[in-house]
Parts: C-alpha cells; sequence; structure tokens
C-alpha cells in the first residue's frame, strides 16, 4: 500500500532531521535516486524544513529585517514543495498512463499527491503534538490536551492512509482517472503579481 511507504518514509526523515533539528543541514537521502521513495523523502524533508522556518518566524521579538528574510525564504521553500508535489503527481501520471479509464470514469478532487503532501504535513503535526504530550516542562493539563489532540491526528493518517489508498486503487482499476494540473501560484512571478511588474 502506498500510504504505509509513505508514513514510513515520513517517519524516517522526520527523525533523521531532528537528529541535528537545524534548518540550514544538508538532507543525506538515503533511497535509490529517481525512486517513488527517494522523492517522497524528499518531498517531507522540504516539508519539515519549512515547518521549523514558520517557527522561527513566529518569534514575536524576531527584528522584523530577519522576519522578512524568514518570509522570503518560506516563500521560496513552498514553490519548491508545490514543485516537489507537481512532479510526483507527474511521477503517479506516467505509472498509470497505460490505464485506459471506464466510460463512467471520475476524476477525484485531489490528485494523488496532494493527498499525499496532506499525509505529510500529518506526520509533522503528531510528531510535534507527541513532543508535547510528553514535553517534562509542561503542566499536566498541557499534556492531556495535547494527548487528546495526539489521538485525533492519529485518526485523520489512518482515514487519511485509506482514503489515498483507495484512491490509487481506483485510478489502477479505471474507476478515477487523474490529471496534472500546474498549481500557477502568481504572487512569485514578476509577470503575474501587480506589485513587481508595476515597478519595472
Amino acid at each position: 500500500m502506498i500510504s504505509e511507504l509513505c508514513n514510513t518514509i515520513f517517519a524516517t526523515a522526520i527523525s533523521n532531521y531532528h537528529v541535528f533539528n537545524n534548518i540550514e543541514q544538508a538532507e543525506k537521502n538515503p533511497y535509490t535516486a529517481n525512486s517513488i521513495s527517494h522523492l517522497l523523502y524528499q518531498k517531507n524533508w522540504i516539508d519539515t524544513v519549512q515547518w521549523h522556518m514558520e517557527d522561527v518566524v513566529r518569534n514575536p521579538n524576531i527584528n522584523p529585517t530577519e522576519g522578512l528574510s524568514w518570509k522570503r525564504k518560506i516563500d521560496a521553500q513552498n514553490q519548491i514543495r508545490t514543485d516537489m508535489v507537481e512532479f510526483i503527481d507527474s511521477y503517479f501520471f506516467q505509472k498509470y498512463a497505460h490505464i485506459n479509464p471506464k466510460p463512467n470514469a471520475t476524476i477525484n478532487t485531489e490528485s494523488p499527491a496532494w493527498a499525499i503532501d496532506r499525509l505529510s504535513i500529518l506526520a509533522l503535526k503528531i510528531y510535534h503534538m507527541q513532543e508535547e504530550a510528553q514535553r517534562n516542562t509542561a503542566t499536566l493539563i498541557h499534556r492531556q490536551i495535547c494527548t487528546d489532540k495526539l489521538n485525533v491526528l492519529i485518526a485523520q493518517r489512518t482515514d487519511l492512509s485509506q482514503s489515498i489508498d483507495q484512491l490509487i486503487g481506483d485510478i489502477e482499476s479505471g474507476t478515477k482517472y487523474m490529471k496534472v494540473y500546474k498549481q500557477m501560484k502568481m504572487y512569485n512571478d514578476p509577470n503575474l503579481n501587480p506589485i513587481l511588474y508595476q515597478q519595472k
């Protein structure tokens, strides 16, 4: 099942990141290049780095200049994240290109890779919520609240994993078909963001 592979690799990537817990550390992908495992590890590593960037920029005492610099880094990282999702979708699109959809086949509300993107973020939420649920410096009430939230997140992971596996199964059987849509983000494009192109 693809979800089991995703969840295993995401846990590995998150664990590997937190050995040093440094945004600037280099990714050391242990999987064969161009394999789906390699792509999934890279995807989650991108998400993990961005997660910690988001933590830093929310420091209420951050210097505004430094905060803006982090915001620029987050914007760039978010574009990398989007590009990676589209790349993974292209992998699935090519993998199932030989499947002839049935006449009554329907398209899903989201593609396999965007569902996997949600699973990757969920893995990060689970990891960090578990940290909070076990944090010795936190109050008992805090830890109990976080434990309750953790249980909900784990249930969400189970449900989302099943949904992803079902979607892939439906694509394989021809009852669903997929398309690869580019996100066409406009705010990073100097030709599409009016604040940017009016400065030319």
